[in-house]
């Protein structure tokens, strides 16, 4: 029985969908959540996806971080369960104070849409274990409060503690702290990162690569690393 895998849906969530076929291509079940709701529905994992939640007004995931279901999402994630929050959703993370740190506007002031090349840099967490230590990947970024901050005690200990997960090449393009595009949890069953792996999960759908356009796949290992997590889990 494939893993069921919720992706929740926020008053501005864009990226729900992709999430859920992301899920779907990588041999799980995705679960449609509504943000509402104080219903988990059972699910092995979650995702938060990208998007604009209520307008990103005050700060990008503050008001969501608030939402009925977020309760349940902390629990959820205290007890072990894996839980991916990309791009907005990772602002959210942040807010709700699952992961350490927060985002905050583009250093050069502009919002921001490219194909990024990331290196890997922890593959001991359950949405990262699927690649290889050090091995570069190319996921499509986009994003306008991107630039992950944090005080220099807990920069230097998320990199003394091995936190950091994915780490930008060649380019800081939003001013983050050490280059830091996503980080986890202690436990490591929380990840956070500002690119957007549901869009490089299909050929003909991703990244230009060598091979031909389009046709970039690097993402697909984040949702398939927390499959197979969970079926190992089962």
């Amino acid at each position: 029985m494939a893993p069921r895998v919720g992706v929740i849906t926020f008053p501005g969530s864009l990226d729900d969908r992709d999430a859920q076929r992301a899920v779907r291509l990588a041999g799980g079940e995705p679960v449609a959540l509504w943000h509402g709701s104080h219903s988990l529905e059972g699910v092995d994992a979650l995702v938060l996806p990208g998007g604009f939640s209520y307008g990103d007004y005050l700060r990008a995931g503050a008001i969501a971080s608030f939402s009925p279901i977020m309760a349940e999402v902390v629990d959820a994630a205290n007890k072990g369960m894996p839980v991916l929050g990309i791009c907005n959703g990772f602002q959210m993370l942040a807010e709700a104070h699952l992961l350490e740190g927060g985002l905050i506007r583009n250093s050069h002031g502009q919002f921001i849409c490219r194909d990024q090349v990331l290196r890997v840099e922890n593959t001991e967490t359950d949405w990262s274990r699927g690649y290889e230590q050090g091995q570069e990947i190319v996921i499509p970024l986009k994003n306008g409060e991107g630039g992950f901050m944090a005080s220099a005690e807990t920069i230097e200990r998320l990199e003394g503690e091995g936190r950091v997960v994915f780490r930008y090449v060649d380019v800081d393009p939003n001013g983050s702290l050490n280059a830091i595009a996503g980080i986890t949890n202690e436990r490591g069953n929380v990840v956070g990162l500002m690119p957007h792996p549901e869009h490089a999960v299909e050929e003909g759908f991703g990244p230009d690569t060598h091979a031909a356009m389009r046709n970039g796949t690097d993402g697909l290992t984040i949702f398939t690393s927390a499959i197979q997590h969970a079926l190992a889990s089962a």
